[in-house]
């Protein structure tokens, strides 16, 4: 456990985001308690923050920016904290996120992590390990805020379609999850295909894979395994994976047809009716 009086602002992002709100705080000449009665949070939460012993949201971030006056310090370091967070295999991937001017994925069994719900994170990440559970879907959904730029990476998600009937976290959180799937039908920057059972054989039976594209750098497969990441940019490996996906994409629904079987699920299997 940190302590405030020997917190290193070097050890980590965590360590350092602690040491500037601590700065910035006594500098107002605010105690924790009194910041947290100005931003309607607990002088304790803050404590925790200060210490390193708790991750800070986006939300906390700007409240404390707006009491403080920090000029967007703060807000702006939070990316870097909830960034650090996420596992060390995959934070590479995140990075790839967050330059990419467009995304494919090809998904078997879950929702990609840029469109899952805050209690689908939950589930997901709950699995076997219920340690800072609360930190870890806060660095999951942070990554979502690529679609918040000024001009955000166009998203394609081909979803197999085994990965609505995956019953994860219960019928209230699928059923929360297809929703917010369906939110995005006519959104031109981020795109939902299921592959229907009905494809049969497909290529993407070697299982989920990413390709991310950029402006001026060379394409990247992202693939996963357990607890690791493999991103290459080896030309044949993302010529064979572009192919792929081209692939998988015509044998995908329509994004209209897609959004027809999702809310056919819904009612099916998680007893939602959805006009």
């Amino acid at each position: 456990m940190a302590n405030i009086s020997t917190l290193d602002a070097g050890a980590s992002p965590l360590h350092y985001y602690g040491f500037e709100l601590r700065r910035y705080r006594e500098a107002a000449g605010l105690t924790q308690r009194q910041l947290g009665e100005i931003i309607n949070y607990t002088g304790s939460l803050i404590g925790q923050i200060e210490t390193a012993r708790k991750v800070p949201t986006l939300e906390f971030s700007q409240r404390v920016d707006a009491a403080l006056g920090t000029g967007g310090a703060l807000t702006r370091l939070v990316q870097l904290v909830l960034r650090s967070q996420l596992p060390p295999w995959f934070q590479e991937a995140a990075e790839l996120e967050a330059r990419a001017v467009e995304i494919c994925a090809f998904q078997t069994h879950v929702v990609h992590g840029l469109l899952q719900t805050p209690a689908y994170v939950r589930a997901v990440l709950g699995v076997l390990n219920q340690d800072k559970l609360g930190d870890r879907t806060t660095a999951r959904l942070a990554r979502q805020r690529v679609f918040e730029k000024e001009n955000p990476p166009v998203f394609w998600m081909i979803l197999s379609e085994a990965a609505l009937h995956q019953e994860i976290g219960g019928h209230e959180v699928m059923r929360e999850q297809l929703a917010h799937l369906l939110t995005f039908e006519d959104d031109p920057r981020v795109n939902v295909q299921i592959l229907p059972y009905s494809a049969g054989e497909h290529p993407g039976l070697q299982g989920s894979f990413t390709v991310f594209q950029f402006a001026a750098d060379p394409a990247i497969v992202y693939t996963e395994g357990y607890s690791s990441g493999h991103p290459t940019a080896n030309p044949e490996t993302v010529r064979d994976c572009s192919l792929r996906y081209d692939h998988l994409q015509a044998a995908a629904l329509s994004i209209k047809k897609s959004a027809e079987l999702i809310r056919g699920v819904m009612e099916d299997r998680y007893g939602e009716q959805v006009a």
